[in-house]
This record gives structure tokens, C-alpha cells and sequence, in this order.
């Protein structure tokens, strides 16, 4: 892995670049898109589409091939009008832009980076080969695209991320609320309420204190990054682990695999979020009984559940690399401090 860096913060009225790296959703979906679009704009910055993305192309399940869709993210950033880049969404296939990427360009030209989900091997990758810190946080449709407008708290982590905090230290608090409400087909995303949970807050399964560099990842992703030369470094580090689709057997087959990996040997300290979609699948446990029968509650360092990132909403924007320090202690007596703001 090559020196860490991280990118310049975001002003008043920067351009911020839209790219689509796997599914095309901003064509299937194009009134959330452009609302997503709207939202962004008002917050402030202006928003430069991506040529692929504007031209609205659609190969079914991929926006474009893979030549494509890594031109128009290498367009982005050679463009030094442009201070940042957002992904449309997630998908199934970030991983094909890898080799078509320039990743002594990406590095010579630093951008904050920002997307979830599929969107986790482009992270991974961009921290492996360019040394760039980029950022787990909001896409344009699922996040900015939030009707009647982006929750306060995933705009304000967002803005705390990439543009705000500048010096010291900072806390990371959870959401009063959270909601697995999914409502994002045509004619429902408009209509219907969001529905809220009570937020408990982020569950201590294992006490323990830990201080380190966090490695934010998609569990399912991040399996498919095993083998390969950009599979994350993860000696010392803290490993916050979310999901969409969980149903529990899946879930133990990913923690399983990273177990033969020997990551639960080497990490300082793990952090799982909310799923989206949970099943439990009749088994008589939980997700959280899983984890600690896998990872183990005889481990040294904190293990935690229930955090706020990835698919749930609201969501916290996290930078790959960014030093954290985590405190956690019985059941729902967790601290969590950013030690350094995530951009220079």
C-alpha cells in the first residue's frame, strides 16, 4: 500500500463530478435521479455530469462497458475544474473498471471520492494502488435522492466529512432514528412516508478500546476482492462490515470466509452495521449471536454492532483509512471519536 493521502475539502460552490459505475439507474429511475441531482445543487455545489451518465446509456444491468464506464471516472478527474466525485449508485460490477484505471493519475490529481455499496471495490482498489483516502458515504439516488430531502444527519455527517471539520478531534454520535424502509420504485418514493425505527444506538457485543486506521466495506464486495492484490491490508486496522441483503445463512458464509482468511486474527477491531434487508431464516439466534459465534466474544478488542453506515438511513459518511478511536463498554455504551478530519 502506498503513503496514505487525503484529498483537498470541498468549498462553497465546488463541482462535484457524477459518475455511474455499474447499474444504470439514473435511466430506469430518472425522476429520483434528477431530484437527487436538485437536492446536491441547493446544498450549495455545482454538479457536473459525467458523459456516460448524461447521455443516459443503459446496457441492462451495466451503464456501459468497462472501457467506458472507467473513461468517463478518468475524465472526472482530470478535470481540475472538479473537486469531487459521486456515484450514481451501486450495482453488481464496479470491479470491471479496475483495469482500465489510472491510478498514478488518480493520485496525482486527489478528489474526494464518495459511494457505497458496489461501489467498495473502486475503494479498495483506489486505496491499494493510488494510496488515496476515499469516502463510504451518500450516492446521488438512494441518499441526495431522499424525498422530501436528504436526512439532516446523513447531509450533516457528509458535510462534517468531506468539507466541515478541518482540526481536532471530533465525535461520532448515532442517529436518533433509522429506518430499513424500502421505498424506492417509481410512485413509491414520493408517496410513501418513510417509516422510522428508535434508534437504541451501536451495541458493545464485545468490550474493549481500540485505536487505529478503519477499513470501511460491503461484506458481499468485499469477498469478491479476496485473492486479489487490492484486498485491503488489515493488520491493526478496524473493519466496519455493512450489508444490503442478509439473510443469515450468506452472512455466515462471508464471516466464514474471512475467518479462513485469518482477518479476525489480525484486526484491532470490528464494527458491523444495520443490513437493509435482514433474515434471519428461522434460525434461533440472531445476526449478532452469529458474529460473536464466528469472531468470537474472547476476542481483546471491541467488537460492535448495530452501527449507522451503508444501506440503512440515515448514513455516516466514513473515509477509508481516516484514524478512529473506539470505546466500547456494556451493551449500548459505545464512544466513537475521529481523531484527524478526513481531508487536508
Amino acid at each position: 500500500m502506498k503513503k496514505i493521502i487525503r484529498p483537498p475539502a470541498l468549498l462553497k460552490n465546488s463541482k462535484i463530478g457524477i459518475f455511474t459505475p455499474s447499474s444504470p439507474a439514473n435511466v430506469k429511475h430518472r425522476e429520483k435521479y434528477q431530484y437527487g441531482i436538485e437536492v446536491l445543487t441547493k446544498m450549495g455545489f455545482e454538479v457536473v455530469e459525467g458523459e456516460l451518465t448524461k447521455s443516459e446509456k443503459s446496457q441492462g444491468y451495466r451503464s456501459g462497458s468497462p472501457k467506458e464506464r472507467a473513461d468517463e471516472f478518468m475524465n472526472l478527474i482530470r478535470d481540475n475544474s472538479i473537486k469531487a466525485l459521486i456515484s450514481t449508485i451501486g450495482g453488481a460490477n464496479s470491479s470491471s473498471l479496475i483495469p482500465y484505471l489510472d491510478f498514478d493519475e488518480i493520485r496525482a490529481n486527489p478528489k474526494i471520492i464518495c459511494g457505497y455499496s458496489d461501489v467498495t471495490s473502486l475503494h479498495l482498489a483506489i486505496l491499494a494502488y493510488s494510496g488515496l483516502s476515499t469516502f463510504y458515504g451518500p450516492a446521488i439516488m438512494p441518499s441526495f435522492g431522499e424525498w422530501p430531502d436528504i436526512l439532516p444527519e446523513t447531509k450533516q455527517s457528509f458535510l462534517e466529512a468531506v468539507q466541515l471539520h478541518k482540526e481536532g478531534k471530533r465525535q461520532l454520535l448515532p442517529p436518533k432514528q433509522w429506518s430499513d424502509h424500502l421505498r424506492f420504485a417509481p410512485g413509491e418514493w414520493k408517496s410513501k412516508p418513510r417509516i422510522f425505527k428508535e434508534n437504541k444506538g451501536w451495541k458493545s457485543l464485545n468490550p474493549g478500546s481500540a485505536t487505529g486506521n478503519l477499513i470501511v466495506a460491503n461484506l458481499n464486495t468485499l469477498m469478491t476482492a479476496a485473492g486479489t492484490d487490492y484486498f485491503p491490508h488489515l493488520e491493526g486496522k478496524i473493519l466496519l462490515i455493512e450489508e444490503m441483503n442478509a439473510p443469515l445463512a450468506e452472512e455466515e458464509r462471508d464471516l466464514r470466509h474471512l475467518e479462513r482468511l485469518g482477518v479476525f486474527e489480525i484486526i484491532s477491531g470490528l464494527i458491523v452495521s444495520k443490513p437493509e434487508v435482514y433474515d434471519q431464516q428461522d434460525a434461533p439466534f440472531d445476526y449478532d449471536d452469529l458474529v460473536l459465534e464466528i469472531v468470537g466474544s474472547h476476542r481483546s478488542y471491541p467488537i460492535i454492532s448495530q452501527f449507522d453506515c451503508g444501506h440503512t438511513n440515515p448514513t455516516l459518511t466514513l473515509a477509508e483509512m481516516c484514524k478512529v478511536s473506539i470505546d466500547a463498554g456494556n451493551m449500548y455504551n459505545v464512544n466513537f471519536l475521529i481523531l484527524e478530519p478526513m481531508v487536508c
